[in-house]
């Protein structure tokens, strides 16, 4: 039987998506019972509808996906003619619309990252990283920095260096961790960001070497780290990073599932670093999260060691065409509208010296940090001692103050632990951007009223 829009009419009811979702979904991250989700009816470019028909200001946008907005009519339109015309097909057949997208994605990927394995997201994609680097070393040790997130699947969520990872990690994926670069709270007692840096590279070599060089088959980064807090690595440290794998013969696997595509004012982060890396993850921008798809980007010297070898590993819809589609008129549609320049200039000119002048402005902001449209705002109770405002791992009455302020104020906020995260679509506008930044700087104030000392 055909769909038709009257089969959909149900779900618009804003009650009864809300009455459904309490007795039927099952969320990801929380404790059930205590859940009373926002109801979403549509979106338009920067902003969403809740079920009372109120807009806000998507901040977020979403999980940091909807690089393009929403409802772009491009991707809109590539997705209703795929759907059209062939709405999925097995991953062993070839299809035009796959291969387009990946053509077009190794048009901008650094170096010789020129093959592409499409998975459904970015946690799978990590996974398969992983599975390729030990397969193509003969290595199993994988190690990964805190302060990181790489996916809740089990052996990404083991390699995640933030609390998540504790209830899922029993030591026994292989997974070691080490101390990243984060100049605000250096683990290295350093002063500056070259001392950062330096200390850092120092740490990782010592845990390499300790850990036996020989048993590492990759270093897996996120080129710059995203839901940990949008930490920018100081000059040098990737390259540092690089220096070290060349010299131990271990992979180097960036993972751009969030800063790719445009969300750092560069197609993907690690440009940042002029560092091309062994295998590349991808998901998110990539199609604007339209339709889930994700993949990894494999260097020549990998792609060799599964020439004439089976790669033991595939999903029922990788390279899906749907998902596909909307992955051309993404990066399409970024190329013809030039949206990385757009992105950095919006870090540069409108989102970085707005956020500056919030913090010069309130006790609570300890710092600002990001590049493109990719930024962070850490809250401290304690300038001097840099007292979070929430706990690590957790929350508190003032972050909630912040994060209530600011959908009162009309917009979506991105929260994690005591920090903001200003990450709104790439296209978003100045004006739009400004009023964002304004929002949050009337909630920290607001919420400060209620909770300061």
């Amino acid at each position: 039987m055909t769909e038709t829009w009257d089969d959909l009419a149900p779900t618009l009811d804003a009650t009864r998506a809300r009455a459904l979702d309490r007795a039927h979904v099952f969320h990801s991250w929380s404790a059930q019972a205590e859940l009373d989700p926002m109801v979403i009816t549509r979106a338009e470019g920067s902003h969403v509808w809740d079920g009372d028909g109120r807009r806000l200001l998507d901040l977020t946008s979403q999980l940091v996906f909807t690089n393009m907005g929403h409802q772009h009519p491009r991707i809109v339109a590539a997705v209703q003619e795929q759907a059209a015309r062939l709405c999925t097909v097995a991953p062993a057949y070839a299809n035009g619309t796959r291969s387009e997208a990946a053509r077009l994605i190794a048009s901008h990927t650094p170096g010789d990252l020129d093959h592409v394995f499409f998975t459904n997201g970015g946690a799978d994609a990590v996974e398969h990283a992983v599975r390729m680097a030990r397969l193509h070393t003969g290595r199993h040790k994988v190690l990964s920095r805190y302060r990181s997130y790489h996916g809740g699947t089990q052996l990404a969520v083991n390699l995640t260096g933030d609390p998540r990872r504790w209830p899922s990690d029993h030591a026994s994926t292989g997974t070691v961790h080490f101390h990243g670069p984060f100049l605000y709270r250096s683990a290295f007692h350093a002063t500056d960001e070259r001392q950062e840096a330096q200390r850092a590279l120092e740490h990782l070599e010592s845990v390499i070497v300790y850990e036996g060089p020989a048993t590492i088959a990759a270093i897996v980064l996120e080129s710059i780290p995203g839901t940990a807090g949008i930490m920018v690595p100081p000059p040098g440290y990737l390259a540092g990073v690089r220096e070290l794998c060349d010299r131990h013969g271990i992979l180097l696997v960036a993972d751009e599932v969030m800063s790719g595509f445009g969300r750092s004012g560069r197609w993907f982060a690690i440009e940042h670093a002029d560092v091309v890396p062994d295998l590349m993850t991808f998901a998110k921008g990539v199609n604007s999260g339209y339709v889930p798809l994700g993949g990894v980007a494999i260097s020549d010297a990998v792609y060799a060691t599964f020439a004439h070898r089976p790669y033991p590993g595939g999903l029922t819809y990788s390279g899906h065409p749907l998902a596909c589609a909307a992955a051309v008129a993404t990066i399409r549609s970024m190329e013809d509208d030039d949206v990385v320049a757009r992105a950095a200039r919006l870090g540069e000119q409108v989102l970085g010296p707005a956020l500056r002048d919030l913090a010069a402005r309130h006790p609570w902001v300890g710092e600002v940090r990001g590049t493109g449209a990719f930024w962070a705002i850490e809250l401290v109770s304690d300038r001097e001692t840099r007292e979070p405002l929430a706990p690590y791992g957790g929350s508190s009455p003032a972050m909630a103050a912040v994060v209530r302020e600011c959908v009162a104020g009309g917009a979506l906020p991105f929260s994690n632990y005591n920090r903001i995260h200003v990450v709104p679509p790439l296209t978003i506008s100045d004006e739009d951007a400004l009023e964002g930044v304004a929002i949050i700087d009337r909630a920290i104030a607001a919420a400060h009223a209620e909770h300061g000392s």
